[in-house]
C-alpha cells in the first residue's frame, strides 16, 4: 500500500496540531489517549492518517503504546543532557527546575570484595561506606542510587551531612571528581528498585555504572544510579574517526 499520505499537507498539519495538544497538556502525561476513531473524528481526519501520526508520535517517544491499554502520553522528561556531561544526581535536578531530595535506604561498612579493590586500584582500601539512597525531584522518586566509597577518605556517619556526595567529598577531603569512566545499561523491570520508583511494570530503568575520578586520575567514587527513563534522557554526540 502506497504511503505517499505521509508527505500530504493534512498528515503534517495533524502531527503538528497533536504534538502541540500535547505539549500544552491537553493530554496530561500518564493518561490514555482516546480512541482512534474519536482522534480522527476530533482532528477531522481519515483513521489512516491518524494512525500515521500515532506512530510517528511513538518513535518521538511522545507517546507509547500498552498492548491490549491504547496509547498512553508519555512524561516529559525532567532531565535531558549529552552523557558527556558529568555532574551529580543533585545538579542534574537542580537544572530541570526543581528541588532535589534525599530518602536514606541504607548505610553500612562493608570489606571490599576483588572487584572493588580492582575498581579502586588499591590494595589499600580496608573498608567502604556503602549507601543506598532514593533520589527525588519535588518529592518524586526519581533516581536509586548505589555509592561506594572508601570509609577512610569519607566515614560513613558523615554522608547524611550533605545531599550531594560530590560536594561532601569535596568538602571532606578537598579532591574534586573531574571525569567518570560509564558503562550504560537498559534494564527491564527490576523487583525491588522498580517498586521504589513508582515505575509501571511495562517500564525500563537506565542503569548507569560508574568510576569517578580526580584530576590526577585517582579512583575516588563508585556508583551504580538507576534512573527513571521517563524522567531523565541521555543522548551522546558521535563523530566520524576518518
Amino acid at each position: 500500500m502506497s504511503k505517499d499520505y505521509l508527505d500530504s499537507k493534512e498528515y503534517n498539519e495533524t502531527l503538528s496540531k497533536v504534538r502541540e495538544d500535547i505539549e500544552k497538556g491537553l493530554y496530561p502525561p500518564n493518561e490514555r489517549l482516546h480512541p482512534l476513531y474519536e482522534l480522527a473524528t476530533n482532528y477531522r481526519v481519515s483513521r489512516t492518517i491518524m494512525d500515521a501520526v500515532i506512530e510517528q508520535l511513538v518513535d518521538e517517544n511522545m507517546v507509547t503504546r500498552r498492548l491490549g491499554n491504547g496509547v498512553f502520553v508519555n512524561p516529559k522528561p525532567i532531565y535531558s543532557s549529552g552523557i558527556e556531561e558529568l555532574g551529580s544526581v543533585s545538579e542534574m535536578i537542580k537544572r530541570a527546575g526543581k528541588t532535589p531530595g534525599t530518602q536514606f535506604v541504607a548505610a553500612e561498612v562493608v570489606k571490599p570484595s576483588a572487584s572493588d579493590l580492582a575498581q579502586f586500584n588499591s590494595l589499600d582500601v580496608q573498608a567502604l561506606a556503602r549507601v543506598e539512597r532514593v533520589r527525588t525531584a519535588d518529592g518524586e522518586p526519581v533516581v536509586y542510587c548505589i555509592d561506594k566509597i572508601d570509609h577512610d577518605l569519607v566515614p560513613i556517619g558523615l554522608i547524611h551531612s550533605e545531599d550531594s556526595i560530590f560536594k561532601l567529598i569535596e568538602n571532606r577531603t578537598g579532591k574534586r571528581i573531574h571525569y567518570a569512566e560509564t558503562f550504560i545499561e537498559p534494564i527491564g523491570f527490576h523487583e525491588r528498585i522498580s517498586a521504589i520508583l513508582n515505575c509501571r511494570p511495562d517500564q525500563a530503568l537506565l542503569l548507569l555504572r560508574q568510576m569517578h575520578y580526580t584530576k590526577d586520575h585517582e579512583p575516588i567514587l563508585y556508583s551504580a544510579n538507576y534512573f527513571k527513563s521517563d524522567a531523565f534522557q541521555f543522548h551522546v554526540v558521535r563523530k566520524r574517526t576518518d
